[in-house]
């Protein structure tokens, strides 16, 4: 077959449809992956810093076994290990099950610098006003945290959307399987594996303009 070995733009050219629905599956895993990361998150890192051990204690060693150890298996406890406890999960579920679990305790930990990075003086003037605690989280802290925090949460998200290629260890067709399955047809390694690398690029270089533009931003709000 002509191409083998070498790039081979006209099978590049016939494969872009099959890259591009795996991007599509790639940035739908990703987002919703990053949303219930984030939920996760803001939880577990209000837990971090409030005076309840036991709170504190969950959510210290969530996070630390979640930094601890691979994203890869990971994945493998939720999809191959859940079944083995009677739960059994489609791959798509697992996926983002994992995915959710482990952005989950990354964000937590930038919520947690976020919050700590509010001035402790926008609590107390909160409580003074008559809010709770919560109140004066949900509606004071947190809106300047998440304003602080803006940047590094883009990053986790680019992150995220790159590690997801990991997915393909449990059959799920994001982008890097899709890549491997024509692979494993043409038998030329070059041409869809270069689609793939490409169509990630076109993914994560839009985010990083938008994480440096919020950076920008934050950056001359700061000095103003």
């Amino acid at each position: 077959m002509a191409g083998i070995g070498q790039f081979d733009f006209n099978l590049f050219i016939r494969i872009l449809p099959d890259l591009a629905s795996g991007a599509l599956v790639t940035l739908k895993f990703t987002t919703f992956s990053i949303l219930f990361g984030l939920i996760l998150g803001t939880i577990t890192g209000i837990f971090r810093i409030v005076k309840n051990p036991i709170l504190n204690a969950i959510s210290t060693a969530y996070v630390e076994f979640i930094r601890g150890t691979p994203l890869l298996v990971q994945i493998m406890i939720v999809y191959y290990g859940l079944p083995e406890a009677g739960i059994k999960l489609p791959p798509e579920l697992a996926g983002i099950l994992a995915l959710s679990i482990n952005s989950g305790a990354y964000i937590a930990e930038i919520i947690r610098a976020g919050i700590q990075s509010v001035p402790k003086g926008q609590m107390e003037a909160a409580r003074s006003l008559g809010m709770t605690y919560v109140q004066a989280m949900r509606y004071v802290v947190l809106p300047q945290a998440f304003r602080n925090i803006l940047p590094a949460l883009g990053n986790e998200f680019i992150a995220l959307l790159k590690d997801s290629s990991l997915l393909s260890v449990i059959a799920i067709a994001e982008l890097t399987r899709m890549g491997m399955q024509i692979y494993a047809v043409t038998f030329n390694a070059w041409t869809p594996l270069l689609g793939v690398a490409l169509f990630y690029l076109m993914m994560t270089l839009p985010l990083s303009r938008l994480v440096d533009y919020a950076q920008r931003r934050i950056g001359g709000h700061e000095s103003a």
